[in-house]
Order: C-alpha cells, then structure tokens, then sequence
C-alpha cells in the first residue's frame, strides 16, 4: 500500500469528495423543480391500465434534511481532515487523538510506577502488584510472539528457561525491551561447500548437543564447521553478544533433525524483535522486564527480600 501514498492520491480523494457534494446538491435542484408531463399531474407513466406515476414534489422535510446533511458535510470538511491531506481548521487528527488519550493514561498511571522507584529487579519481580502489572504488560505486548505462557513456539524464543541467545541479564532484557532485537543467519551454504558438506556439518551440529546424528558424517562435517564457529563458537556454544545460538544443547529455535539444520545453513535466517521504547515508557519497561526475568529465575526471586 506505500505505493499508493503520494500527492496524486490526496489530489484524488480531495476531487472525488468535492464533485460528490456538488452532485448532491444538483440532484436536489433538480429534484426541487415541479415540472409535470402531462396536464393530469403524472409522468404520463401507466402501468397495468389505470396505474399512473405522480409527479408530486419532494416533501418540505426530506427536502430540509438534505440540505442539512450538505451543509454539514460541508462544515465538517472545512474543521476536520477529509479532502485529501488537508488537516481542517482544528487540526484534529486520530493520531494526535491517540497521542493525547495515551498520554493521559500514562499521566494517571504515573504515581503507580512511581511507587517502584528504587527498588531493584528481584523486589520488583516478588512485589505483587508490579508482578501483575507485568504479566498484564507481557499480555498486550509480548504474548502475541511468545505464547501466553511465555514458552514461546517454533521461531519464538522460550523466555521461561535460561537459554538466552542475547543474555539473560535484567538489564539485557530492559536493552532487548526497549531497542529490539535483530538476529541475522547468513546463507552459509556457499562457505561449507557441497551438498554433502551441508550434511555433514548437519550431522555434526547435531552430535555437539548429543542429538541423534550420523558419526560418520559428523566426523566428515567437523572440518567443515569452521565457517560457522566465527559465530557460534569452535564448540558450538554459541555467542550472546552476535545473538548466535548455543548449539551444544537440545533447545532448537527453528526445528530439530537433519533437515532443519541443512534449511538453516543452505537458506538463512533472519528474525526480528520490535522495539518498544516508543510503546512503553521506561517505567513500565522496567516492571516488564523485572516479569519477564522472573519467569527464569524463580530461585532468585524467592531469596529476595
């Protein structure tokens, strides 16, 4: 649709809605003038012998409220955006509506959050009421991607176990919350050589995890493997800071077995997580994030004060 969104387009939305009111209000000319066809008042239309079509004027109300609805629609086009990119004279918009109804909650809501200043993640996430807060906020914000339980599903990150492809930290996820998260797998098919070679790379991929593999193959892939340890380590064990996932456990992201190994490294992956910063205040970032932590560290969260 962004090929649509240019000046041409708002020209035409402006003329269509202009020559629709104009046609309004010559149909109601038109309509307004008594002009009978024949001497009896009729069209001089007859159907079945004796039924004829009147050729009686409009009546005073319907007429009254047509002219209405044009006169408002023409007020309402004057205040209010309607022609085309025109904003109206009260420079009234729905984004502009919802920036003002958002930062009235954000006001109201403000003493709430305020009420956790100061207290660090492990309180936050054993405080009943920011627990809640947060959880709500996982609702409306993360659980669309991660599963209301937050155990994610095929190409979502579990975030209830402590495998972290950029860190588990709370401070990391406070980064991850508010910048986002872009995690890019290059097609490295071309890097480890032929077909076979992606296989056995698959099969040796699979045997650092103690997955059920080929050893042959592994053994043949192991050379090969060095095109994918500038990310994922010569072990395999992978590296937050790039967001490369560790190999040597049984937790697969994207699927599980030969040939989803083989279609990660002969077509890519390239996944997304939204920013939020712009969404959510620091503030509710901040109890977000001490939920999100807690759903991994519920030993730490019991200890805490």
């Amino acid at each position: 649709m962004s090929d649509f969104i240019n000046s041409g387009w708002s020209v035409f939305v402006a003329a269509a809605t202009i020559f629709g009111l104009v046609a309004c209000v010559v149909l109601l000319l038109i309509a307004s003038r008594r002009q009978p066809s024949a001497a009896d008042n009729t069209t001089g239309h007859i159907w079945d012998e004796d039924l004829r079509e009147l050729n009686n004027p409009l009546p005073l109300w319907w007429m009254g409220l047509f002219v209405l609805t044009i006169v408002f629609a023409g007020a309402y086009l004057a205040l209010y955006p309607g022609l085309g990119s025109s904003a109206g004279k009260l420079g009234w918009s729905s984004a502009g509506e919802h920036a003002a109804d958002v930062a009235q909650a954000r006001a109201t809501m403000a003493p709430v959050y305020a009420a956790f200043n100061g207290m660090a993640p492990e309180q936050l996430a054993k405080d009943p009421k920011a627990h809640a807060i947060g959880e709500r906020l996982f609702a409306n914000n993360c659980a669309q991607c991660h599963g209301a339980d937050a155990k994610g599903s095929k190409g979502f990150p579990n975030l209830t176990d402590n495998d972290w492809l950029w860190g588990g930290s709370y401070d990391t996820i406070v980064e991850t919350i508010t910048k986002g998260r872009e995690g890019n797998m290059p097609v490295m098919a071309p890097a480890v050589g032929t077909s076979e070679d992606v296989r056995n790379v698959a099969h040796y991929v699979l045997s650092l995890s103690g997955s059920p593999h080929n050893a042959l193959y592994a053994q043949l892939g192991k050379p090969k493997f060095v095109a994918c340890a500038a990310c994922h380590g010569p072990a395999g064990q992978g590296n937050q800071a790039l967001g490369a996932p560790n190999l040597s456990d049984k937790i697969w992201l994207h699927g599980w077995g030969e040939q989803a190994v083989m279609a990660m490294i002969n077509n890519g992956k390239h996944n997304v997580m939204p920013a939020h910063g712009e969404r959510l205040t620091p503030e509710q970032i901040r109890v977000l994030a001490a939920y999100v932590w807690s759903l991994s560290q519920s030993q730490a969260v019991a200890a805490a004060p």
